[in-house]
């Protein structure tokens, strides 16, 4: 289990990142892939991105970024820099700006558990020319693993800020971090990652904590080893339909979209367009929550919405197909 230790001083200073991190999912994306688990709703992504490695003229282009993520255990906190929050070339900037001490500790590290190919040798010494080639890796993987499905992944992790932030205007910071459960446990000035790997203590001293919501990360949360790092705490979101390619329509899916029609529906649709409770739809639209109920159901059936109970509370978020029905 992971203990992260807060202040006062934490509480007010814990923030949830604006968007997808583009390096954390890219490198969450590897673990994700080499993994065993078969989740029905990247099957197609992983098929994908195989297809895609098999056909990339050299293979040895991604021999060190695989080597360097492996499917679990830890990975080296320099490949996923603070610098990232501000998009993918200046993550990318920071991988190859490492200094040479950090670099030589995480790939020791990785190495005691790990086999690493020869070019780690060089890596571990700062040499320019195998940074500039990780970087070069990374931005070629992204190209066909995460760039395509980049607008599924935002959508998801907007849906997920959607939530948090109804945490924050209900509980203030407290609620925003009792929020996380059921992954992870709030109380008495201490967040519990359950499930984490290894037992350790984070304390924050202050600095506060930065949440990360992630579309590729997998069930477990996931924080850099190293306390002197700005603290970041990586956690997953829902996937919202996953990355499967939009099946043809069917039958049963022209009788779903036209349950769609009609003006109360539509409406309904666009009040969860920033994520509403049952209760604030019905009260919002003057209809009983009975019926808010029953309008959400179907379109959850259609894959426009997404719901999340909390306790005696639904939240209603749009899915990406849902959104894209609004928009047009």
């Amino acid at each position: 289990m992971l203990k992260i230790i807060f202040s006062s001083e934490d509480i007010l200073r814990t923030r949830v990142a604006p968007a997808a991190d583009p390096v954390w999912e890219l490198v969450l994306s590897l673990h994700l892939l080499q993994g065993r688990g078969r989740e029905p709703l990247l099957l197609e992504w992983r098929r994908a991105v195989a297809r895609a490695l098999h056909t990339e003229s050299d293979g040895e282009q991604f021999r060190l970024l695989f080597a360097l993520n492996p499917p679990r255990g830890y990975f080296p906190d320099f490949l996923t820099p603070y610098a990232s929050r501000d998009g993918f070339e200046a993550g990318l900037a920071a991988v190859r700006g490492t200094p040479v001490s950090l670099l030589r500790r995480d790939l020791t590290l990785l190495a005691e558990e790990n086999p690493l190919p020869a070019p780690a040798d060089a890596l571990a010494r700062g040499e320019p020319e195998v940074l500039r080639h990780l970087t070069d890796s990374m931005t070629r993987y992204r190209a066909f693993a995460v760039a395509p499905y980049w607008s599924r992944i935002q959508a998801a992790v907007e849906a997920d800020r959607a939530r948090r932030a109804r945490a924050m205007l209900d509980g203030g910071p407290e609620g925003l971090l009792a929020s996380l459960r059921p992954s992870m446990r709030w109380a008495d000035g201490v967040l519990e990652v359950l499930d984490y790997p290894d037992t350790r203590e984070l304390r924050l001293d202050g600095r506060g904590l930065l949440l990360v919501p992630s579309f590729f990360c997998a069930r477990t949360p996931v924080a850099l080893l190293d306390p002197a790092l700005p603290p970041v705490l990586v956690y997953p979101v829902d996937r919202l339909g996953g990355l499967a390619t939009p099946r043809d329509t069917d039958d049963g899916d022209r009788d779903a979209l036209a349950a769609l029609l009609g003006r109360t529906r539509a409406a309904v649709l666009a009040a969860a367009d920033n994520g509403c409770t049952t209760g604030e739809m019905a009260r919002r639209l003057s209809i009983s929550a009975a019926a808010a109920s029953q309008h959400t159901s179907v379109l959850r059936n259609a894959g426009l919405l997404v719901s999340h109970r909390d306790r005696n509370t639904v939240l209603h978020t749009l899915t990406p197909l849902g959104r894209a029905v609004l928009d047009a």
